[in-house]
């Protein structure tokens, strides 16, 4: 994985202490609150409902131990004993006094991490698949290409006041696992029948009060000059996105109201870039710079192929036969795998870990991974680097530190965001119902008799968790003052396997808190009653017999006597 440069190291340092200037210019009185917002905000400092929030990057997912043990700390000492992994692959706290930001601030530059562009109107953290470098079904290792993205847009002077947020990702593999056509660009690296690399661009997808998918409007374009056609794209939408209302003002409004006349000035500007490309300026990637980068990302010391497969005991139980299928992941490498840690388990929100579950996913990942972890878009860890040899060893130690749930893909592992529990823009809880769902589909034999699923849930339309993607969606509404949810169904996030992207269809009027496991489970029923086999999915069934059946049944589930529109 990348290592900081002597210039990186420095950088992340300086930032840290300017913070702990402005911290205490403000604490004194001598930088006014409103003053002191936009600082915070560019360090990824949130005041959420009850306490401020701290959104850490983790660039493309990537994470090492010793980065996850600083995580752990700031857990335990300045919050109050856990954090968040987000679909983003980013890491939130949200309960660290701001008197202890500058802290805070500091201990994670000493690990090379920082909170740079999590927020703001500019380009966010860029995120990738998190089997990137191990895949089976790789085509190009994406993350030397999101690194330099990462470098080239950080504290980028023409692109730190966007008309509003801006998010990249890449994905370099047959399947898609980084939702790339949801995001504001999404890339697609290829190659040609000559063997050339070049990326599908995809612009103005996303989600919040309007779901686009995103448009493509390059089929391939050689990799050495991705960053020319960003910097084409971003351009026009910072010329021409609106300032006037923050509603509108995302690149999926411009793409969808202009059509080809934006592709038309993208090409147009992309064009006058190389033009004007008289004295080298354009950010064209040579081969050294690439080869500079992607030097970081080779196979980790002592990592070759091993011939020693796994022996599985004879008293293993079958609780370990359901994790290999379920949590462990083919590989590049003979005799190594990639291995998922459930994030998602009875007691706890999906995508929290407390510090000692951190410290003991550290110590996993020292034992038995090269120190490297990935965090999903699926708010899970994944360990990239282990024997097949190991795989037993490793099951029990992740059973003991109730990393082992073997349900990634089913119900459970389901998506969702903070909140209202948290979240100042939420208008209803995420967490209880979460919670509600996780045990009422307890049973792991009927987990796998209902089979692969997506269950996304949001607290509001800014749609953090994702809902419009989801198999089944769960999005919390406000009808006078109340919580209420709109279930919908037939999402997609970009798989490949269920068919490409598309956003799900509200199947009725919202439902009460209490209403909403009755309705998952009416139709997880009608599911049952319909599919053709039992190896027949969710998804395809909902695409074969329409949403009518569903609808159905989940409105013969309403119990309250008062009805939300």
């Amino acid at each position: 994985m990348y290592a900081y440069t002597d210039f990186d190291k420095h950088f992340v340092r300086q930032r840290a202490a300017q913070y702990r200037d402005q911290l205490e210019r403000n604490l004194a009185g001598t930088l006014t609150d409103d003053e002191f917002r936009p600082l915070r905000l560019q360090n990824g400092w949130y005041i959420q409902r009850h306490a401020p929030m701290l959104r850490i990057a983790v660039p493309y997912g990537e994470l090492n131990s010793k980065q996850l043990r600083a995580l752990a700390r700031i857990a335990r000492e300045y919050d109050r004993g856990y954090g968040h992994f987000t679909t983003r692959q980013n890491t939130q706290f949200n309960w660290i006094p701001l008197v202890k930001s500058a802290d805070v601030m500091e201990l994670l530059a000493s690990v090379d991490m920082h909170g740079i562009q999590t927020s703001g109107n500019c380009i966010r953290n860029i995120t990738s698949d998190c089997f990137a470098g191990v895949a089976a079904d790789e085509i190009v290792d994406p993350r030397p290409y999101c690194e330099i993205l990462r470098q080239w847009s950080t504290l980028h002077p023409e692109f730190a006041f966007l008309p509003r947020k801006f998010k990249i990702a890449v994905s370099g593999a047959h399947e898609d696992r980084a939702a790339i056509a949801w995001h504001d660009i999404g890339l697609q690296l290829l190659k040609n029948d000559a063997g050339e690399v070049g990326f599908k661009v995809l612009v103005g997808g996303g989600m919040g009060r309007t779901p686009v998918i995103g448009t493509v409007i390059n089929e391939f374009l050689p990799w050495q000059q991705i960053l020319v056609f960003i910097e084409a794209i971003v351009r026009v939408y910072n010329r021409y996105g609106r300032r006037d209302n923050m509603y509108k003002a995302r690149i999926k409004i411009l793409v969808k109201a202009e059509g080809q006349r934006f592709i038309d000035d993208v090409n147009e500007e992309y064009k006058n870039i190389l033009e004007r490309d008289l004295d080298g300026s354009a950010h064209i990637i040579t081969q050294t710079e690439f080869n500079r980068v992607a030097s970081h990302f080779q196979v980790p010391t002592g990592v070759v192929a091993d011939e020693n497969k796994l022996l599985v005991p004879s008293h293993a139980p079958a609780s370990f036969q359901r994790w290999l299928e379920r949590n462990v992941h083919s590989h590049q490498i003979a005799g190594y795998r990639a291995v998922t840690l459930s994030l998602k388990r009875t007691g706890q929100a999906p995508g929290d870990a407390t510090d000692q579950q951190m410290e003991l996913a550290a110590d996993l990942a020292d034992r038995y991974s090269s120190g490297e972890l990935r965090v999903s878009h699926d708010q899970n860890l994944v360990l990239p680097w282990v024997k097949e040899s190991d795989l037993f060893a490793l099951w029990e130690a992740a059973r003991a530190a109730s990393f082992a749930t073997p349900n990634i893909g089913l119900l459970t592992d389901m998506i969702a965001c903070p909140g209202g529990d948290f979240c100042a823009l939420a208008n209803a809880r995420s967490i209880p119902i979460a919670a509600a769902i996780t045990e009422r589909f307890d049973d792991i034999d009927d987990l796998y008799d209902i089979g692969d699923i997506d269950l996304h849930i949001s607290g509001c339309i800014n749609s953090c968790g994702h809902h419009h993607s989801g198999h089944i969606g769960v999005l919390g509404v406000d009808k006078d003052g109340s919580e209420w949810y709109q279930i919908t169904l037939g999402g997609l996030d970009g798989s490949a396997i269920s068919g490409g992207s598309a956003p799900g269809k509200v199947i009725g009027p919202s439902f009460a808190a209490d209403e909403v496991p009755d309705v998952i489970e009416a139709v997880i029923d009608t599911y049952r009653h319909e599919r053709t086999a039992a190896s027949e999915k969710f998804i395809d069934t909902v695409k074969r017999v329409g949403l009518d059946p569903f609808k159905t049944a989940a409105n013969a589930q309403r119990r309250t006597t008062a009805k939300a529109d």
